[in-house]
């Protein structure tokens, strides 16, 4: 049995947001929110409020016991990217990608 939380459209590039998904795949969740909680990083933000909702589901839809659970996979895609244009000298244009997020989480429970 698996619980699964996905963000999608989240404004933060997804290269960024892999760096701390590295670090809590294959944890347990509450060494998993701890990581995240205390990674200065900026997509540990959105990480913590997605790992807080699989927790949830995992509990209220699958009832399963969430001191067993552990982050079996973690995994990020690039969204849609935010094309922008910044004028630069000589009236040329300096092109400005403003890249989504698109994350999933997905717990599992330790087999005793």
């Amino acid at each position: 049995m698996e619980a699964r939380a996905s963000a999608q459209y989240v404004r933060i590039s997804p290269r960024k947001v892999s760096i701390v998904l590295d670090l809590i795949r294959n944890q347990p969740l509450d060494k998993a929110v701890a990581i995240v909680k205390f990674t200065p990083k900026a997509a540990s933000e959105h990480l913590l409020k997605l790992l807080k909702s699989a927790a949830a589901n995992a509990e209220q839809n699958h009832h399963m016991d969430p001191n067993s659970l552990y982050v079996a996979t973690a995994h990020v895609g690039p969204g849609p990217i935010l094309k922008r244009i910044r004028p630069r000298a000589h009236g040329r244009a300096f092109h400005i990608y403003k890249r989504t997020s698109h994350i999933t989480v997905v717990l599992k429970e330790k087999e005793a």
